[in-house]
């Protein structure tokens, strides 16, 4: 089954429970704002956020994706619980969303409203597996090490429920998020993410042991 989703294209992931603040400042997203404020109290005040995959320059998308105007989308996204919004007085708004769940747009559709607007069908997120309580403990080591590495030190603030450890590691990874965000199930999330750890952390090892020479740790910040 279909449904109708407004979208937000950003160039960003957004995943299942974690939280997302935007400045928005673009006419058509600040209409999509009121419209989503002005709706009967009760109706879910939601819209979905997509990553934007490439340019106008590179069109047509080679991926799959979905062409909207001048940039092609992703075709899956996160929809995106709006849970607070503050109006300033120049009209741009600062907003605090929530990810619910994933989806994967079929299209998108003629629509009056100025921004775009997509038929979209719910991506399943089957239950987690044996295989998943199993990984989940080396994907958290992984996780922690890979802070410790990238922050000089180990964060214990991490969950220990295997599908939310596998949405919140792949939102911090650096690369590859848009491949985890379309990942079928828990347990290959975890496991691609326990693969992505590894290499990310060996490559920060790495980085850190070369020296730097004199010049370079001479250079100044430069804005160009």
């Amino acid at each position: 089954m279909t449904q109708r989703l407004p979208l937000f294209p950003l160039g960003t992931v957004l995943f299942p429970g974690l939280v997302l603040p935007l400045t928005v400042f673009e006419d058509r997203y600040r209409h999509l704002v009121r419209h989503l404020m002005d709706l009967p109290d009760g109706t879910p005040r939601e819209f979905g956020v997509v990553a934007i995959e490439q340019g106008l320059e590179v069109l047509p998308p080679t991926t799959g994706g979905i062409v909207h105007s001048e940039v092609s989308l992703h075709n899956v996204g996160c929809v995106a619980q709006l849970r607070q919004v503050t109006e300033h007085t120049d009209g741009h708004f600062e907003i605090v969303s929530v990810g619910d769940r994933r989806f994967r747009i079929t299209g998108l559709v003629a629509d009056p409203a100025p921004y775009p607007v997509a038929s979209v069908e719910w991506f399943p997120e089957p239950a987690a597996t044996e295989l998943a309580d199993e990984l989940a403990p080396q994907v958290l080591a992984a996780f922690r090490e890979y802070l410790g590495v990238l922050r000089g030190g180990h964060d214990d603030q991490l969950p220990d429920d295997p599908t939310v450890l596998s949405h919140l590691i792949a939102a911090l990874t650096v690369a590859d998020r848009q491949e985890l965000l379309a990942t079928p199930d828990t347990d290959t999330r975890l496991r691609d993410e326990l693969r992505l750890l590894q290499r990310e952390t060996a490559l920060l090892r790495h980085v850190r042991a070369v020296p730097l020479t004199p010049g370079e740790l001479d250079q100044r910040y430069s804005p160009n």
